[in-house]
């Protein structure tokens, strides 16, 4: 499917449009048709940089499976979304509607959110729309910004520079970091459970052992981490969130909590003082709650994938040593 979609998009030219014509852009559409948490929670910065350019802009959606919904469930710009199920082939009938709906509606921008995504680009496509950003990178991104390569800033360097050929001012600002956008009300129940679990007033490090496949690292391995942190850190209290699987990569040593709800996760993991994992999607919800989080890289590449914002760190341990962590652990701390 990548070969075969790869050049839709290479032949779109950019609208002309009288000198004296203000551009007026209320509805968008932003695909990205992924079930993947990390994959949703990726996309939260690109749906901030829209809604701050177009304050008063509403937003569809166009995903694969359910998780979209709670992840952006206080962005109150979402309109609809527009919901993919993650299991075409047992739902064609649901799955086919979903396509046409993307027909029912003239949209005045439509937004590829990844430029290796072959439904993104065939959504981007189908999609009516006046504008539309494909999602390939410019050149001058590449020579411009040190970081494009991150899957989430690169779709806001590029509408921004897609945005600049409409007569749009060149933008500075900040990029976003990702956000879920927790509420008071959830922070302070994430307060009462996890002071339920520590039992007491110390701050708190969160660890979380399990990753798919490759990116998984050893029990042993996690046995030297969670052994370290106790002995280097004992004002702190070390606990262990725990995977649908129910699985420890330290045999249930540490105090631990599991929930399936993951706005609850995210507002646990914020009343801790730093979070720590290899690359994975809870990674990304710890970054979505604003939490710093060390992030550690064997085999995906880190340039593409790795939390920022909030003093988040990522670490490749193919090229670091334990020490090294530490360092970047205690410089979060301090």
């Amino acid at each position: 499917m990548k070969g075969l979609t790869k050049n839709i998009g290479n032949s779109y030219a950019i609208p002309k449009r009288a000198s004296n014509n203000k551009i007026e852009i209320k509805n968008i559409l932003i695909s990205r048709p992924n079930h993947r948490l990390g994959n949703q929670l990726l996309l939260t910065p690109l749906v901030q940089e829209v809604i701050n350019t177009f304050p008063n802009c509403k937003i569809d959606l166009f995903v694969k499976g359910g998780v979209a919904h709670p992840v952006f469930e206080n962005y109150e710009q979402i309109d609809k979304i527009i919901q993919l199920p993650k299991k075409p082939f047992n739902h064609l009938f649901k799955y086919g509607w979903c396509w046409l709906k993307l027909k029912k509606k003239r949209y005045d921008l439509v937004i590829n959110g990844d430029k290796n995504s072959s439904s993104g680009r065939l959504s981007t496509q189908f999609a009516k729309a006046t504008y539309k950003v494909f999602g390939d990178i410019d050149e001058a991104i590449e020579a411009d910004y040190k970081d494009y390569e991150h899957i989430s800033k690169y779709p806001i360097y590029n509408l921004r520079h897609f945005l600049e050929k409409l007569g749009f001012p060149k933008n500075h600002n900040e990029l976003p970091v990702l956000n879920i956008k927790l509420s008071e009300e959830e922070l302070s129940n994430g307060k009462k459970i996890l002071d339920a679990i520590v039992k007491n007033d110390k701050k708190t490090i969160c660890i979380y052992t399990n990753a798919t496949g490759a990116k998984c690292y050893s029990e042993d391995w996690w046995e030297t981490v969670y052994g370290r942190l106790e002995k280097v850190y004992p004002d702190y209290n070390v606990i262990e969130m725990l995977p649908i699987e129910n699985i420890s990569k330290i045999s249930f040593k540490a105090p631990n909590f599991y929930s399936k709800d993951i706005r609850e996760m995210a507002a646990i993991i914020k009343n801790t003082s730093v979070f720590i994992a290899a690359d994975n999607g809870v990674m990304h919800l710890a970054s979505a709650s604003l939490t710093p989080t060390v992030g550690f890289f064997s085999v995906t590449n880190m340039n593409i994938y790795q939390p920022y914002g909030n003093g988040s760190v990522a670490l490749n341990t193919n090229e670091t040593t334990i020490d090294d962590w530490f360092v970047e652990i205690d410089r979060i701390l301090d």
